[in-house]
């Protein structure tokens, strides 16, 4: 295991940095994928938490200076689906609108995005987060059954036309579900379930582990949910036949460690980890920020929630992506000159319940905080009690374009509402990225 990659992060080099705060923010529900495209696009998703987020502000909505909007799976009637959602928002024709794709970090790249145009002085008020509707993924005809229908197509006169129909094949009927083959890395040729079962076994992560802790971000968030804690935060969505999604339709409230065990292993049979019980659920879903200067929050009078202090990206070998929060969070930290005792919540997004909890085991490993991370010691042990304190993927879901942004505006409302002072939003990416940023309250 070698050394991974990191963006250089210039803050603090240039005189003209400013001040960058996240003011606001809403979500939708996250709405499990039951086998067929749900109710709603991932436009139809930015279009309703952004209404609701845009009426409350003290501005109009053309007062951005523009938008950024993570999307993976964009469908084919909504290319460019953050300028679609833009205009559907009110937002006028003059608004600039874009969007950015990194896998599952696009929703935190949007932000990230936002945030240096802002510090940089070339902004002051951004509309930025993600939207997926993973349950819209599109079905790929296999490759012979494209040759073939390219091949009638050519064909001239019937006996040609004989001629090609007679290669039809049966299977050629039967498509391949895009989402399986987009979560599949091309390089490595490992699903991102394989490359959380390589990470188990690396660092001795056990079937019951990955299990409690699968069992904890259910609980949490069903706490979560039965409190009160997430509103505000996600706003209700109306589909077009009138129906109401109030709330995260992926908690499981009576999942057990006895239950889970039940399952059976999903990528590597029969003694594999990885489970769909213990892994982040098939989602859809929306969420956005905004992010203003100094200048806009005292123009508007806004009320901060958090400032963004840092931003990191990383790159490392795509077989052991899941590590990519402990290689992109620990530079970040030192930059900054901060410890582990510094940061009060984490916000890691749960992939898969092996994945985390082999970051958690790598940052207390000696030979790998020194060989990898170029540590002194360990960076030392995270409680649980400062990590995804209100659950995460494995619970809600992982509607791959929006995580990003999900994680970062919980973290903010999370230690608004436990009075915390700073925190790190974290995520790996398929393909050997990662991407972190720090926040602290105002």
């Amino acid at each position: 295991m070698t050394k991974a990659s990191t963006f250089p992060n210039r803050q603090g080099s240039d005189s003209n940095n400013r001040k960058v705060y996240l003011v606001d923010g809403a979500r939708t529900p996250f709405l499990k994928a039951r086998g067929g495209p749900g109710p709603f696009t991932p436009v139809d998703l930015a279009v309703q938490c952004g209404r609701p987020l845009l009426m409350r502000q003290p501005f109009s909505r053309d007062a951005f200076d523009q938008v950024i909007l993570g999307c993976v799976n964009v469908i084919a009637d909504e290319m460019n689906p953050s300028r679609v959602a833009a205009l559907r928002l009110g937002m006028g024709d003059a608004m600039v609108a874009f969007t950015v794709q990194i896998n599952c970090g696009s929703g935190m790249q949007s932000i990230d995005t936002a945030y240096k145009y802002i510090r940089q002085g070339e902004s002051d008020l951004i509309l930025a987060g993600g939207a997926e509707a993973l349950s819209h993924a599109p079905l790929v005809m296999r490759e012979e059954a494209v040759e073939w229908y390219a091949g009638l197509a050519r064909a001239k006169g019937p006996l040609d036309t004989a001629k090609q129909m007679s290669g039809l094949r049966p299977e050629f009927f039967k498509p391949v579900i895009g989402l399986e083959r987009g979560l599949t890395d091309p390089i490595t040729e490992l699903n991102m379930g394989q490359t959380a079962e390589v990470l188990a076994h690396h660092f001795d992560i056990s079937r019951e582990d990955a299990d409690q802790y699968a069992v904890e971000s259910q609980h949490r968030l069903a706490t979560a949910q039965e409190q009160g804690w997430l509103e505000g935060e996600v706003e209700p969505a109306f589909d077009r036949d009138g129906n109401v999604y109030e709330k995260d339709d992926g908690v499981r409230p009576d999942s057990s460690v006895a239950k889970l065990s039940e399952l059976n292993p999903v990528f590597e049979k029969p003694y594999g980890k990885v489970t769909a019980g213990n892994s982040s659920q098939i989602t859809d879903g929306a969420c956005w920020v905004i992010l203003a200067s100094e200048d806009a929050v005292q123009k508007h009078g806004l009320e901060p929630l958090a400032e963004i202090r840092d931003s990191e990206w990383a790159g490392l070998d795509p077989s052991i992506m899941g590590l990519g929060p402990v290689m992109c969070t620990t530079p970040m930290m030192q930059r900054n000159g901060l410890a582990k005792k510094d940061i009060d919540l984490w916000e890691l997004n749960e992939a898969f319940a092996a994945q985390v909890l082999a970051c958690l085991a790598a940052w207390q490993d000696k030979e790998f905080c020194k060989n990898v991370l170029g540590l002194d010691k360990t960076f030392g042990k995270i409680g649980r009690d400062r990590l995804n304190v209100d659950g995460g993927a494995i619970s809600l879901g992982h509607p791959v374009g929006t995580s990003g942004s999900r994680i970062v505006l919980h973290l903010a409302n999370a230690m608004k509402r436990l009075k915390k002072k700073r925190g790190i939003a974290t995520e790996c990416i398929g393909g050997g990225l990662a991407g972190a940023m720090l926040l602290e309250v105002v």
